[in-house]
């Protein structure tokens, strides 16, 4: 099954989240399918903290992939920032 999920970079008490296409199989920080946004929880004033693209996301939704539950709250949370 393919899913869309986030893997962490940055360093120590300063995380980075990828959201990732990935088959579910995979570990945590392996190979991905494709990088379909980040992530920045800790981002400053000047700082994007969440991009997106939604178009590369609802395509993989088209064929079957599911996002982890952090994952689906980001997507309903950017596309209500979009949208406004």
């Amino acid at each position: 099954m393919v899913t869309i999920r986030l893997t962490r970079r940055g360093a120590r008490n300063q995380p980075f989240y990828h959201v990732v296409v990935t088959d579910s199989r995979k570990r945590q920080g392996g190979a991905s399918l494709e990088n379909v946004g980040f992530f920045n929880p800790v981002a400053g004033r000047a700082e994007t903290p969440l991009r997106l693209d939604l178009g590369r996301i609802d395509y993989w939704m088209g064929h079957g992939a599911q996002p982890s539950e952090r994952v689906r709250s980001l997507i309903a949370s950017y596309r209500k920032q979009a949208s406004v």
